[in-house]
């Protein structure tokens, strides 16, 4: 029987993480202490039939039971109807019970039916329990209560909750939207398809950026100076090339990276070790953040000091670089070759780099796989790589690291046993290390949260009504290594910046 690659990669992870439990038990010619950076939530996520769900995951498909992900607990949660309609509450054993002691009279209050695999689990289908009705009704009083993100019922497919009591009825990923891609399109039937894809690597994005208590606000709805708005636009034949970028806080990206195929063409002929939508993700955002926490503060001197002069032409830099290509020796000073182009691209190339590591790190942890019995072969960083190596974090951020390499090496080494690209093909030469560091300095310090203002209420935009976002004056793929001017008028818009969008397609909700 052939089994697909990411299922024997599951496989070997889970009898690593048996053969290799986890300890926090750094290596021995490094002083650090007994724990690493703390854990943000882990994606080790399970039913309330005790199977293991995925990130994905709207319906458990072992039981029925429907699942919704909370972005402030960071968890995938089983879910029962709420005491109102339209709501839902955390699967609770007694309030499951009493709603079925109910179904007694053969109406299960005239709601949900219980599965027919006898787990008792409920199906996603069913509609929520009706206003005054009293199941479970003790225990309701005292849980959180939820409503379903609205892209649950588009392509998008989006399983995360939203407070019962917050006035939009989009998710906190999915109100980041400024611009979707034509659903309608009959020359891109395949649109919803990859807008889909594209959306669960955003929604990966910004689950690790909501648990990491970076500023995540809708530059549509929740802070229009300062917030985060993306586009998702696709040229149409004819049609001059739309390119990813970043500028002023809007973030474009080309909907075709979220296809496979094309996606490994540009990265072959680009010659990258690594192209996925999730580092487009997080390459960009890192952009947005240099200008809404480095610029113009303190963290300045510190940024020139290891990643150089941002105001050297970015337009003389992305010229150079492409008619010279990257200085032979830009593999002992930067992460990738697109990082020698200009200090904000190092910058953006370094953040994402930290997003892959604190997620890839948190997954591993919560999966309980280590290294501490491992026989690898790795010299291990030390304070001196570090900069500022007398800071409180430095141990912490030690073990973190060397957490890493000896993970990742491990894991490139399965890569290679499959026959298959390098998990991680990258090498983290000291100058990178202190960048990474600078980068974890900044987001632990909460810095940004000294200047907050007031939060300022959501703000309810008509589609019909909504004005386009400013264009991208500079656009890059970041390590993707796409580039030019944007153009707007190469997709139909489709904002989604107020509860229900009306020229959305509303198709039932699938499991997934």
């Amino acid at each position: 029987m052939h089994l697909p690659q990411r299922t024997l990669f599951a496989g070997c992870l889970h009898f690593l993480s048996q053969a290799y439990p986890l300890t926090y038990q750094p290596d021995s010619s490094v002083s650090t202490p007994a724990a690493p950076l703390p854990m943000l939530a882990g994606r080790n996520y399970h039913c309330q039939c005790g199977q293991p769900v995925f990130f994905r995951n709207s319906q458990c498909l072992a039981c029925n039971t429907p699942l919704g992900y909370v972005p402030e607990r960071g968890r995938l949660i089983p879910l029962m109807p709420g005491p109102q309609q339209n709501t839902w509450m955390e699967w609770r054993p007694q309030a499951q019970a009493d709603a079925q002691a109910s179904a007694g009279d053969g109406n299960f209050n005239g709601q949900v039916q219980p599965s027919s695999n006898g787990n008792g689990g409920i199906s996603a289908m069913a509609a929520p329990a009706i206003a005054g009705q009293d199941q479970g009704q003790a225990n309701a009083d005292a849980a959180p209560l939820y409503k379903r993100c609205y892209n649950l019922s588009t392509p998008a497919r989006c399983n995360w909750l939203i407070p019962v009591d917050d006035p939009l009825n989009l998710c906190r990923a999915c109100r980041l939207n400024h611009t979707i891609p034509s659903l309608n399109n009959p020359a891109q039937p395949d649109n919803g398809y990859l807008w889909g894809l594209t959306e669960l690597a955003k929604r990966r994005l910004v689950s690790s950026l909501i648990l990491l208590e970076l500023p995540v606000k809708s530059r549509m709805t929740e802070d229009p100076q300062r917030g985060l708005m993306f586009k998702f636009l696709r040229s149409s034949v004819g049609e001059p090339h739309v390119m990813t970028g970043h500028d002023t806080g809007l973030i474009t990206l080309n909907l075709d990276e979220a296809d496979d195929a094309k996606r490994e063409a540009i990265r072959k002929a680009m010659r990258e070790p690594y192209r996925t939508l999730l580092g487009h993700f997080r390459h960009e955002v890192g952009h947005y953040y240099w200008d809404r926490l480095v610029a113009g503060t303190p963290w300045m001197d510190g940024f020139h000091q290891l990643f150089g002069d941002e105001t050297i032409s970015y337009a003389d830099s992305l010229k150079r670089n492409y008619e010279q290509g990257p200085p032979q020796d830009w593999p002992i000073h930067f992460v990738s070759a697109y990082a020698s182009m200009h200090p904000w691209e190092d910058w953006a190339e370094c953040w994402a780099h930290y997003l892959h590591m604190r997620d890839g790190i948190d997954t591993a942890l919560s999966l309980g796989l280590g290294l501490d019995r491992s026989d690898l072969e790795v010299t291990p960083f030390t304070r001196e790589d570090l900069y500022q190596p007398d800071h409180p974090e430095a141990e912490r951020f030690l073990a973190f690291l060397n957490h890493w390499t000896r993970l990742t090496t491990m894991l490139n080494e399965m890569s290679r046993s499959m026959g298959v690209p390098d998990f991680y093909p990258f090498i983290l030469p000291r100058e990178v290390v202190s960048k990474l560091y600078f980068i974890h300095q900044l987001v632990v310090s909460h810095s940004w949260m000294e200047s907050v203002q007031d939060a300022q209420p959501p703000v309810q935009i008509n589609p019909q009504e909504s004005e386009p976002g400013p264009a991208a004056d500079k656009a890059d793929g970041g390590g993707q290594n796409e580039h030019g001017n944007q153009d707007e008028a190469q997709a139909e818009e489709h904002p989604q910046a107020q509860p229900q969008p009306q020229q959305m397609p509303t198709p039932s909700p699938q499991p997934v």
